[in-house]
């Protein structure tokens, strides 16, 4: 039907950035978180190169991860033998870093620094991510094809525009890309598509049987599950239309202008 060609239509344009990215930029590597954003994400990517993975998956280890992620993570790497590259702020986490210092101090030094660390020790000029604009206010000022500075720091006021899918790819030399295929995608959008193409997901956003599920994933301390009974995706699809909470409303680090800062010093 219509949602079913709409889909389509997301799968197609995704596809299509994810060519022009890899064909536009050398040294590309792809966010990995293995929430379900990403993993949709990681999951076009195959398709759009034919079942291989031509660059590098990224995750920022922050240590404090839920453990089924880690398991996870390491069990879709094996089967769909992609090349993973896994970064860590070895130093501040020496350093006894931690969510008690405080949502920004920790997500700067676990997230955002090592993530640039991880960035400039490897050389990537471009970053694709699993970011959508329906998902928190500041994401929906970006554009598919988005520049940073070379510091990694993004200037949301100065945004190249994007006109009838015209979209820019070249730059000035040093600046830093970041591209974001799944920017039109809504939250139903992505479990519609998981249901449609039966993609492995993380069970943690389904009700095991307590009366509660994640819907949205990150670091233990920091990531709160949600009262909910669904326990198919179906359900969950259900539930999603007759919601108005916030996605990230279970998620800290969103609580008022902490994203908007996180992402203007170079996080995702």
């Amino acid at each position: 039907g219509a949602r079913m060609n709409h889909i389509r239509q997301l799968e197609d344009q995704s596809v299509y950035i994810l060519r022009e990215a890899y064909k536009h930029f050398n040294h590309l590597a792809m966010l990995w978180s293995m929430g379900k954003d990403s993993t949709v994400l990681l999951w076009l990517a195959r398709k759009a190169f034919f079942g291989h993975v031509p660059f590098p998956l990224l995750h920022v280890d922050t240590s404090y991860k839920i453990p089924a992620m880690i398991e996870y993570r390491d069990r879709i790497a094996r089967e769909w033998r992609l090349n993973l590259v896994v970064g860590q702020n070895k130093e501040a986490l020496a350093a006894g870093m931690n969510h008690t210092l405080g949502r920004d101090v920790c997500c700067t030094a676990l997230k955002t620094t090592a993530m640039k660390n991880l960035v400039e020790e490897k050389g990537y000029t471009g970053i694709i991510l699993g970011v959508r604009a329906d998902e928190d206010s500041t994401r929906a000022k970006e554009r598919y094809f988005s520049p940073r500075d070379k510091h990694g720091d993004w200037d949301f006021r100065d945004q190249p525009p994007e006109l009838w899918d015209q979209f820019k790819t070249t730059f000035p030399p040093g600046t830093h890309i970041r591209i974001h295929p799944l920017l039109d995608w809504t939250e139903i959008n992505i479990w519609e598509y998981i249901k449609h193409e039966n993609i492995p997901f993380m069970d943690l956003y389904l009700d095991r049987g307590d009366g509660t599920r994640y819907r949205s994933l990150g670091c233990a301390p920091c990531t709160m599950p949600i009262k909910s009974t669904a326990k198919t995706v179906d359900e969950i699809i259900a539930e999603l239309r007759g919601t108005n909470v916030a996605e990230r409303a279970g998620r800290a680090q969103d609580a008022g202008r902490g994203m908007e800062m996180l992402r203007k010093k170079g996080y995702m």
